[in-house]
């Protein structure tokens, strides 16, 4: 089929028949997207989304049901949810891990699975460290921390200050624990690295360990790593610095960033700007720019494009791709964030939940041409029958 995919691909191309005259979209939410050596179809990312289904850190079928249905569909690239570097660095005992053997092998299985049905689908790996946050329970039981009896573990952080009332108090992290986690990330790049991954996020944002050096609400302290902007970047910066190292060259290495905690006294989207040069100089192919979770006391105005000037603010300093997220729904939205330059690209979370075809409707709303499997292709507005005016 001329224009469609390769022949023996399960997929084939569609255009819409979206009612919209020739040039009503420009369609930069379907033009192509290089990060570092990779190059991505189109713009739109899974974001990743913990699922809180392994068991002893390892992916179960869940996972290959998740992972499977978002590697359908159509996005540019799909990011495995945040996989602890280390079993402290989980979140709930129920968190992915990749610190073992064990967790390679069934992550690797759900991989070479979600590959055989999405051979031209794109796949990333978030890894992360819990931090203070780390030893709760699942969201649908409270996300409260674990008591002893429950299989609460220590719990590590830039200084001894709790994430809230009634959490566990975290220990300051030493020189050796500093020494520890670096290669925890280190090893763990090496797993997702003989996995086949296409690229890594470092999880820098949302509270967790990284955040909670870069804030000085979570960053109490007096020696190289903490006071100044520069000191509280420094272990960040230096993880960051050791997984761009142990990845190959052909996978792309990002972080996601915060643009905010939304806490009087928190760190800053000026900071956060700051934070993203020094992440490029040091090889970052792209940014990825959120906001919040540190802290309880946070105040977040949810509502469309909340987090966008962030990723703006960001743009304007780099030259990398900046990626933009945050109840982004519509394609319409989508399209502006991109067209108008606030961001290079977009990631979908709830959104694509709730409808894992989320890029198919896109593409059809916006006119553009994406492949569906041909199991699927009955449901695309091409397929659908002309009724009479």
């Amino acid at each position: 089929m001329p224009g469609g995919a390769p022949k023996g691909s399960p997929f084939r191309r569609f255009s819409s028949t979206h009612p919209y005259k020739p040039g009503d979209m420009s369609n930069s939410l379907f033009s192509p997207l290089n990060i570092g050596s990779l190059q991505l179809k189109n713009r739109i990312a899974v974001a990743p989304m913990c699922q809180y289904s392994a068991v002893d850190g390892n992916a179960t079928d869940w996972h290959t049901v998740h992972l499977g249905s978002l590697a359908l569909s159509g996005a540019g690239l799909i990011t495995v949810e945040a996989t602890g570097v280390e079993a402290a660095g989980r979140i709930t005992l129920q968190c992915l891990g990749l610190y073992s053997d064990d967790n390679e092998a069934a992550l690797g299985d759900v991989i070479g699975r979600v590959r055989k049905v999405a051979p031209e689908a794109k796949l990333a790996i978030q890894l992360a460290h819990a931090g203070r946050k780390a030893s709760t329970k699942v969201p649908w039981e409270g996300s409260q921390p674990l008591a002893a009896n429950e299989g609460a573990w220590t719990t590590y952080s830039a200084s001894a200050l709790p994430f809230g009332p009634q959490w566990h108090t975290p220990v300051a992290m030493t020189d050796a624990d500093l020494d520890r986690v670096e290669q925890a990330f280190v090893d763990a790049t090496h797993r997702a690295a003989r996995l086949g991954f296409d690229a890594i996020e470092v999880h820098s944002a949302h509270g967790y360990l990284l955040h909670q050096f870069f804030s000085p609400l979570s960053n109490r302290r007096e020696d190289a790593y903490g006071g100044s902007l520069e000191n509280r970047m420094r272990f960040p910066l230096r993880v960051f610095q050791a997984v761009r190292k142990a990845a190959p060259a052909r996978m792309a290495v990002g972080v996601r960033i915060s643009g905010s905690d939304w806490v009087k006294g928190g760190a800053m989207p000026v900071e956060a700007a700051a934070y993203a040069r020094e992440l490029e100089e040091r090889g970052a192919d792209f940014l990825d720019v959120t906001s919040g979770g540190l802290d309880p006391r946070q105040e977040i105005p949810l509502v469309p494009h909340y987090q966008v000037p962030f990723a703006e603010e960001v743009k304007r300093g780099v030259k990398v791709p900046v990626r933009a997220v945050g109840l982004i729904t519509s394609p319409h939205q989508a399209e502006e964030i991109i067209t108008s330059g606030k961001a290079d690209w977009v990631a979908l979370a709830r959104a694509v939940l709730a409808d894992p075809r989320w890029p198919w409707r896109a593409a059809e709303a916006l006119r553009a041409s994406l492949a569906w499997p041909n199991q699927y292709a009955r449901a695309s507005a091409k397929s659908w029958p002309k009724w009479p005016e």
